[in-house]
């Protein structure tokens, strides 16, 4: 099972702010863990949204609208990507995610489980999937 946790944007994620050597060595070590343990696929911080894009697709149409984006709460600055045997598990490990914004601020991540091809039926266009090597590693 795969799971992604995903680190909400903030005004200074947004302006470009770096974290804090103190953060950045908190989130190293948890990578750490999660690699030692063998449950980490991937991780990364995203640019901020004013370097950025958006497509909006509209009656056929598709527009590019360049950011910044407004709303920082609904915008996302990082994620981590973990696979896991279960969603307790997957549970136990973001329990343990560093606050993105320093110990002691509020703060929230999301975490959201991956589809996996098998969850699809079986079918022509989801093999054309598999062929593609985008299913999870066993």
């Amino acid at each position: 099972m795969r799971f992604m946790i995903i680190v909400k944007a903030s005004k200074d994620s947004e302006a470009g702010v770096m974290p804090e050597e103190k953060l950045f060595a908190a989130m190293a070590s948890y990578h750490e863990e999660l690699a030692k343990a063998g449950v980490l696929l991937d991780a990364s911080g995203l640019q901020p949204t004013s370097k950025g894009w958006r497509i909006k697709y509209s009656g056929g149409k598709r527009a590019v609208m360049d950011g910044p984006f407004a709303e920082t709460k609904e915008l996302i600055a990082g994620y981590t990507l973990i696979q896991v045997k279960s969603r307790e598990e997957a549970l136990e490990w973001t329990r343990r995610f560093p606050n993105p914004q320093g110990e002691g601020a509020d703060c929230e991540i999301e975490v959201r489980q991956l589809f996996e091809l098998e969850d699809f039926g079986p079918g022509k266009e989801v093999e054309r999937f598999r062929d593609l090597g985008l299913a999870a590693k066993k």
